[in-house]
């Protein structure tokens, strides 16, 4: 029986969960996910949990916020003049907006808080500084 080794291409079919149980992200109902094991396309806990692993083969990884998405870092949250927000900008609390960089890069940011005098940007990753759970199941080794 073959098993996955770093540098296989691999399709799998997964379901994340957070601590509470509730669903966060799936490939239920889509195409399985291929990506190379081992090349940084996937976060790093979950990466490493797949080699050794047989087709049709099924596991549950818990993958800590260290080797998922890192620590949600304070030093992402950043206030803004509410009067520099165009009008027409959305202000609801978690919000997905796209900053524009100086350098001409995009960067998403949820609005976290909203005053009558500051509008609170944070550019964590969602799922920053959170312990995740995935029930993953080796589909094929291309």
């Amino acid at each position: 029986m073959t098993e996955v080794k770093t540098g296989d291409t691999v399709r799998i079919h997964y379901t994340g969960t957070l601590q509470d149980g509730s669903v966060f992200d799936s490939s239920e109902g889509r195409d399985p996910l291929e990506f190379t094991v081992g090349s940084g396309q996937i976060i790093p806990g979950l990466d490493a949990a797949l080699p050794g692993m047989a087709v049709g083969q099924e596991k549950t990884v818990t993958v800590a916020a260290a080797e998922a998405y890192g620590p949600h870092d304070p030093n992402g949250r950043q206030s803004v003049p509410r009067d520099q927000v165009p009008a027409d900008i959305p202000l609801d609390i978690g919000t997905t907006l796209q900053l524009t960089l100086p350098e001409g890069q995009t960067m998403p940011v949820t609005v976290a808080e909203v005053s009558d005098e500051t509008v609170v940007l944070d550019a964590n990753h969602p799922l920053a500084g959170k312990d995740l759970t995935f029930a993953v199941k080796m589909v094929e080794i291309v």
